[in-house]
């Protein structure tokens, strides 16, 4: 369903979806914010070489799919995404938002993330688990001597 992206060295399906919630869980969004909001973070997985991939959200808070490049910690890219909307959306709605919210938080610290991709781990576990075992010395020292018959 997601493309595999590729960088100079790698190709890559790194998808984490990610949910923030509002400071106090105060339920301040507008549909008007939730799409002003969805640019911004658009723009910001730009900015770290990540991909959003879906976007929605409530009155207190939002779920991101995001497709995160190898070299980006998710953390960092929570950071930025957190610290540029904060700054714009007070910035631009602060006459909405200064009775629901105050001081200089948007966001509640926390966040969730969760990993997500095409199959579930008892597939992927299997997958590993079956993997074609090289052969031992022995068999190859074995299969050597055989071939000189």
């Amino acid at each position: 369903m997601y493309e595999w992206r590729t960088g100079r060295n790698c190709h890559f399906k790194n998808n984490a979806h990610l949910v923030f919630v509002t400071k106090y869980r105060r339920g301040v969004f507008t549909k008007e914010m939730l799409d002003r909001t969805k640019e911004i973070m658009e723009e910001t997985c730009k900015q770290m070489n990540c991909e959003l991939l879906e976007f929605g959200g409530e009155n207190n808070h939002i779920h991101m799919m995001i497709s995160i490049h190898p070299k980006v910690a998710v953390s960092n890219l929570v950071s930025k995404l957190k610290g540029k909307s904060s700054y714009m959306l007070r910035r631009e709605y602060w006459d909405r938002i200064k009775t629901m919210l105050w001081g200089n938080h948007f966001w509640s610290p926390s966040y969730c993330v969760v990993s997500c991709g095409g199959a579930s781990l008892d597939v992927v576990k299997q997958y590993i688990k079956n993997q074609n075992t090289p052969p031992s010395e022995k068999a190859i020292r074995t299969s050597k001597s055989l071939k000189k018959i």
